[in-house]
C-alpha cells in the first residue's frame, strides 16, 4: 500500500470545483442517486439543495458512495440544453470493492473482465509464465459481499521445463516531446536484446523481453505509466528510462520496488546522488562530464568572461552549477546568467544587452530552435560570438522545419554558424570488435537498415543509439553474472519480486563492477553510477558538423586537430576590447597661450625694472611702488601658472603628476594673493581714510604709514598660504581619472574606446573648492565695491588708485565669470584649459597695463625723471606737477567760495534794508514812546560785539589774515561797509542771526 500511496501523490492531481447558480428559466430535473451512494451538489448548500428542482444548463452533479464501495459507471453527469443529464443510458451503481491483490500474479497473467476495478461481478482469469505450473483454481469471481470466490492461485517453478524463461525488462522510451531520442535508441535497444538473445554463452536458461512505453520525455507522462509497468504483469527485473526528468521520477521510486534503474539518456547531474537514487546507473555520461572540456577550451582561447542560457529544468540547472564552480577555480567570470521556461526572447535580448560573446547554450533540441531563431533577431551571431551547445542534437536540427518559430532554414542556418559542441563519445572511434562481437561502422549500418532509410539526422537519439545497445549489454552481462552467486545462495533470477532486495543486491554490485568494449567505448561505471567517458569537440562548418578534437578528463588530455575555423581572424574576443586613451590638451592651443603668458612675464619684468628704477620719482613714490612690484610679481607668478595648467600624462609620467598639480595650486594661489592683494590693499586704505566726515580728514591724512599697506598685503598673503598648506596636509592633490561613455571607432573593428582624462583632485575637493572660490569671491566682490565707493576721491599719498579700481574691475569680472564656467567644462580639456589660462593672461596684462603704462607714458612724455632729492637742489625750478595740480585744485575751489560769498553778500543787503524799513515804521508810528524807551536804554557801545558778527559754521573768518588765505578772502570785510543804511550799532545783537539764516 506505500507503494501505491507513492504513485498517487506522484500521479494525482487536485479536481477543480465549478460553481453554480441555480436556474429558474430552462435546465434539468433532480434526479435520485444510486443505492447506497449520493449525489454531491458542486456549490450549494443543504438548503439550496432541499429548495430546488430544476438545476441550470451545464450544471454538474457527482455520484458518491458510503463506505468501500466504488462508483461503477458514470461518476459525473452534465446538464445538457434539452434538459437531459449525460449518459443516462448508463446506469451508475455503488459496489463494494474485491482486494487488487488478487489482480496480479508473480510469474503469470492475469486478465480482468469487464476492465476496471474489480467490483461485484468482475472475473479474473490466470495462467503462468513458460516454465511455471498454476496452482489452484485459474478463475475468481467477485461476489456482492466484495469478496473473490476462490483463493489466489500461484505460479510455481516447473523443473521439468527445458525452455528458457523470460525475464521483462520496462523501458520507457520518449518518441516524441522535448527530445525524442525512442525513435532511434528503442531500436537499437532492440538489436542489442536480439544479440543478447541469441548468445548461447550469456543467460542460456533466459530470455530477456523489452516491455515499453512512450514517455514523451515528460515527468508527468511518466508517472502515469510507471504505474502501469508496476501495477501490471509481468514482473519487470529492470527499469530502463530516458529523458533526466523521467529518470528521476523512476529512479527516485524504484528504490521502493527493490529495482535497478539503467538509463541510456539521462544526463543530468542530480542523478549522481547515490544517498537520492541509491539503484541508478546509466550509459549516458553526467552532463558535468561537458564542463571540464569547456573549460579546457576557455582556457585555450584565453577567454576569462562567459555568458549562459539555460532550460529551466532539472538537469540543467544541475549543470550550470557545476559549470559555474569548475570555472570560478579557473579564475574565470560568468558574467550574465540567463534561463528561460519555454520562450526565450527576453533572456536573449539581455544576452545582448550586456555585451555577451562566449555563450554556453543548456536546453533541448525543441528549445533550441526558439532560441536560435530569438538569436537571429538580436544578430546575436557572427565573427563576435561563439556559442557553445550541447552535442546529442540532431545532425540537422537546425534545418528542421519548426511551427513554433517564425524563422526560415537560412536564417537558423546563418544564425548558428560556426557554433562548438561538447559531446560525449558515444560512438567508438576505434575500430575495434567489443563484446557484442560488432565494430561501430557494424553497428551504425545495422541500425540504418532497422530504421528503414530514414534519414539519421531526423531521427531522434540517432547519437545516443549506441548507449542504448550498450545498456541493454550492460544489463545482459549484469544479470548473467548473478546466475552463479544467487544459485549458491538457492536462488533464481525467475525467482525475482519486488519485495525480494537480495536479487536486488547481486545485480547492483554486477553492474557496478561492469568493464567491457561495447559500440560506444569502453563501459565502465564510476561510484555514483555515471559512465566515464571521453569528450569530443565538434565545430559546426559551412553548415555541417566538423570534429576539431578529444578530451579526456580523467587523463586531463586534449588532442587538438587544429582544423577550427573561424569567421573573424581567429577566435573573438570573450568581451568588447576596450582600448583606454587619454584625452590630452591641444598641443597647438598649449603652444598658444603659452607664448601669450611668456610675453605677459616678459611684460611684468619691465614694468617691476621700470617701478624699481624710478622709485625716487615723486610721481612714483606717491603710487606706493612697493605694493605695484607686489603686483607685478603676481601677475608674473599666475602666468607662470599657465605652464603646469597644460601639462598633462602628455608631457610628464603619472607618477610626477601630482608634482605638476602642486605646482598649478601654489604658483596660482599666492599669484593672485601677491597681485589682487596688493591692489586690494590700495583701494581699502584709500576708502578707509578718504572717504570719513571732514573733520576727521586731515588727521587720518597724516597716519597713512607704509607699514600698514604690507601688514594687509601679508595678512592676505599669509591667510592663502595658511589655507594651501592645511589642504595639503590634510587632504593632499593626486591624480583621478575620469571616464567617458564608450565610442566606437571609425574602422569596423570589435573594439570601444574608452576616453579617459586625468584630473587634479583630492578627497574633498569640492569642499577645499568651495571654501577657497568662497573666500575669494568675497575679495573680489568687496573690492569692485571699494573701487566704485573711491571712484572720485582724489589724494597725493595713493595718486593711482583709479587705475587700481579699473585693474580691479577687470580682474573681479574675469574671476567671477572664469571660475564657474571652467567647473563646467572640467570635463573638456581644451575649453577648460582655454577659459582658465586666457583669464589669468587677460587679466595678468590688463592690470600691468592698467597700472604701470601710464606711469611711463607720463614720466617719458613730461620728463619727470628727478627724484624729489635733484629736485630740491635745483634753484629757479619750476614747481613740479604735483604743486601744479594742487595750485589749479585751490584756483577752483576759490572761484567757487567766491560766488557763494557773493550770493551771501547780496542777501545780507537785502536782509539790511528790510530791517531798516522796518525800524523807520516803527519810529514813526510812536515817536513818543520811542524816545521815553531811548532815554531810559543804556547808551550804545561804540564797536559791535564781535560774536554778533561771526560768520556761519564753513564760512570764511572776515577778521584772519589775508595772506593766509586766497586772494578772493582779502575782501571779506566788504560785507560789513561803512557807507551802509543801518548803522551795525542800531542792530541788535538777537536780530544778528537771521543775517546766516
Amino acid at each position: 500500500m506505500a507503494r501505491l500511496l507513492f504513485l498517487i501523490i506522484l500521479y494525482a492531481l487536485p479536481s477543480p470545483v465549478v460553481p453554480i447558480h441555480n436556474s429558474s428559466a430552462g435546465g434539468c430535473a433532480i434526479i435520485r442517486p444510486p443505492r447506497d451512494g449520493g449525489i454531491r451538489y458542486r456549490g450549494l448548500t443543504q438548503e439550496q439543495i432541499r429548495s430546488v428542482q430544476i438545476l441550470p444548463v451545464d450544471y454538474e452533479i457527482e455520484y458518491i458512495c458510503r463506505g468501500n464501495r466504488v462508483i461503477v459507471g458514470p461518476k459525473v453527469r452534465k446538464c445538457l440544453p434539452n434538459g437531459t443529464w449525460t449518459d443516462m443510458a448508463q446506469h451508475s451503481r455503488c459496489l463494494l470493492l474485491c482486494p487488487r491483490v488478487w489482480t496480479s500474479l508473480e510469474n503469470g497473467r492475469v486478465s480482468v473482465k469487464p476492465p476496471g476495478p474489480p467490483v461485484e461481478g468482475t472475473i479474473l482469469h490466470y495462467s503462468c509464465h513458460a516454465g511455471f505450473i498454476l496452482e489452484g483454481r485459474n478463475i475468481s469471481h467477485c461476489t456482492k459481499l466484495g469478496k473473490w470466490d476462490a483463493p489466489k492461485p500461484t505460479c510455481l517453478y516447473d523443473r521439468n521445463y527445458t525452455g528458457k524463461k523470460k525475464l521483462y525488462i520496462g523501458a520507457l522510451f520518449p518518441m516524441s516531446g522535448g527530445w525524442p531520442g525512442g525513435q532511434a535508441c528503442m531500436p537499437s535497444a532492440q538489436m542489442a536484446l536480439d544479440l543478447v538473445n541469441n548468445r548461447s554463452d550469456i543467460l542460456p536458461d533466459y530470455e530477456l523481453e523489452l516491455i515499453h512505453y512512450d514517455s514523451m520525455c515528460d515527468p508527468g507522462e511518466s508517472t502515469k505509466l510507471l504505474y502501469d509497468l508496476l501495477y501490471t504483469e509481468p514482473i519487470k527485473i529492470v527499469l530502463m528510462p530516458g529523458c533526466s526528468g523521467v529518470s528521476t521520477i523512476v529512479a527516485e521510486a524504484a528504490r521502493m520496488w527493490n529495482l535497478i534503474v539503467l538509463s541510456y539518456g539521462s544526463s543530468s547531474p542530480a542523478l549522481s546522488n547515490r544517498q537520492r537514487f541509491p539503484t541508478f546507473f546509466r550509459t549516458h555520461p553526467s552532463a558535468t562530464l561537458h564542463n571540464p572540456t569547456r573549460v579546457q577550451l576557455f582556457q585555450k582561447w584565453k577567454w576569462t568572461r562567459i555568458a549562459t542560457i539555460q532550460q529551466t529544468t532539472e538537469v540543467f540547472t544541475s549543470t550550470l552549477d557545476d559549470l559555474e564552480q569548475r570555472v570560478k577555480e579557473a579564475g574565470i567570470e560568468i558574467s550574465v546568467r540567463q534561463s528561460f521556461l519555454t520562450d526565450p526572447a527576453v533572456a536573449v535580448k539581455n544576452l545582448k544587452r550586456q555585451d555577451a560573446r562566449i555563450i554556453v547554450g543548456l536546453f533541448y533540441e525543441t528549445e533550441a530552435r526558439k532560441v536560435f531563431c530569438e538569436v537571429f533577431k538580436e544578430k546575436l551571431y557572427g565573427k563576435k560570438y561563439v556559442w557553445f551547445l550541447i552535442g546529442w542534437y540532431a545532425d540537422n536540427w537546425f534545418k528542421i522545419k519548426d511551427p513554433a518559430i517564425n524563422c526560415t532554414v537560412e536564417n537558423m542556418t546563418e544564425a548558428v554558424e560556426g557554433h562548438v559542441t561538447t559531446e560525449i563519445v558515444m560512438l567508438n572511434p576505434e575500430t575495434v570488435r567489443g563484446v557484442s562481437n560488432m565494430t561501430s561502422q557494424e553497428f551504425i549500418a545495422t541500425l540504418m537498415s532497422r530504421l528503414g532509410g530514414m534519414n539519421p539526422e531526423e531521427t531522434g537519439g540517432f547519437q545516443e543509439a549506441p548507449l542504448a545497445f550498450d545498456a541493454v549489454w550492460a544489463l545482459a552481462l549484469a544479470l548473467n553474472k548473478t546466475v552463479a552467486p544467487l544459485k549458491a545462495k538457492g536462488r533464481r533470477l525467475e525467482d525475482f519480486n519486488y519485495n525480494n532486495p537480495d536479487i536486488t543486491s547481486e545485480i547492483y554490485r554486477a553492474l557496478n563492477t561492469s568493464s567491457f568494449e561495447g559500440v560506444s567505448g569502453q563501459v565502465v561505471f564510476d561510484a555514483q553510477g555515471s559512465r566515464m567517458a571521453m569528450t569530443l569537440i565538434e565545430q559546426l562548418q559551412g553548415g555541417s558538423y566538423k570534429k576539431i578534437g578529444y578530451y579526456d578528463s580523467s587523463q586531463k588530455n586534449l588532442s587538438w586537430f587544429d582544423n577550427d575555423v573561424w569567421i573573424g581572424a581567429g577566435p573573438p574576443a570573450d568581451r568588447t576590447v576596450v582600448i583606454e586613451e587619454f584625452r590630452y590638451l591641444s598641443q597647438k592651443l598649449f603652444a598658444a597661450v603659452s607664448v601669450f603668458a611668456g610675453l605677459g612675464i616678459l611684460l611684468g619684468i619691465v614694468c617691476l625694472t621700470f617701478n624699481i628704477y624710478n622709485g625716487n620719482v615723486r610721481y612714483i613714490q606717491n603710487s606706493q611702488p612697493y605694493l605695484n612690484n607686489m603686483t607685478a610679481v603676481g601677475c608674473m607668478m599666475a602666468l607662470a601658472a599657465v605652464f603646469p595648467l597644460g601639462i598633462d600624462g602628455h608631457h610628464v609620467h603619472r607618477s610626477q603628476f601630482p608634482v605638476v598639480c602642486q605646482f598649478r595650486l601654489w604658483l596660482l594661489g599666492l599669484g593672485f594673493s601677491l597681485a589682487y592683494g596688493s591692489m586690494f590693499t590700495k583701494i581699502w586704505w584709500v576708502h578707509t581714510l578718504f572717504t570719513k566726515k571732514e573733520e576727521k580728514k586731515e588727521k587720518k591724512k597724516q597716519h597713512l604709514e607704509p607699514w600698514k599697506l604690507y601688514a594687509t598685503v601679508g595678512v592676505l598673503l599669509a591667510i592663502d598660504f595658511l589655507s594651501l598648506m592645511i589642504w595639503q596636509i590634510v587632504d593632499p592633490l593626486h591624480i583621478t581619472v575620469e571616464k567617458f561613455t564608450k565610442e566606437a571607432p571609425k574602422e569596423d573593428k570589435d573594439v570601444l574606446i574608452q576616453p579617459l582624462l586625468e584630473h587634479c583632485s583630492s578627497e574633498k575637493m569640492n569642499t577645499w573648492l568651495g571654501v577657497v572660490y568662497g573666500y575669494k569671491g568675497l575679495l573680489l566682490l568687496l573690492g569692485i565695491f571699494l573701487a566704485y565707493e573711491t571712484k572720485s576721491v582724489s589724494t597725493e599719498k595713493i595718486n593711482d588708485h583709479r587705475a587700481v579700481g579699473m585693474a580691479i574691475y577687470n580682474v573681479a569680472v574675469l574671476c567671477l565669470i572664469t571660475a564657474p564656467v571652467t567647473m563646467i567644462l572640467s570635463s573638456q580639456q581644451d575649453a577648460s584649459f582655454a577659459f582658465a589660462s586666457l583669464a589669468i593672461v587677460f587679466s595678468a596684462y590688463i592690470t600691468l597695463v592698467v597700472l604701470f603704462v601710464p606711469k611711463m607714458r607720463r614720466l617719458i612724455t613730461r620728463g619727470e625723471w628727478q627724484s624729489e632729492q635733484q629736485d630740491t637742489l635745483k634753484t629757479g625750478s619750476s614747481t613740479n606737477n604735483n604743486d601744479e595740480e594742487k595750485s589749479r585744485q585751490l584756483e577752483r575751489e576759490n572761484r567757487e567760495l567766491q560766488k557763494i560769498i557773493q550770493e551771501k553778500e547780496e542777501r545780507v543787503s537785502a536782509l539790511r534794508n528790510q530791517l531798516a524799513e522796518r525800524q523807520a515804521l516803527r519810529n514813526r508810528r510812536r515817536p513818543s514812546s520811542g524816545q521815553n524807551q531811548n532815554h531810559n536804554a543804556p547808551p550804545p557801545s561804540s564797536q559791535p560785539d564781535p560774536k554778533s558778527l561771526l560768520p556761519p559754521p564753513g564760512y570764511p573768518n572776515p577778521t584772519t589774515d589775508n595772506h593766509s588765505l586766497p586772494p578772493s578772502f582779502s575782501n571779506s570785510s566788504n560785507l560789513y561797509p561803512a557807507d551802509s543804511k543801518m548803522s551795525r550799532n542800531h542792530c541788535h545783537n538777537s536780530q544778528i542771526p537771521l543775517l546766516y539764516k
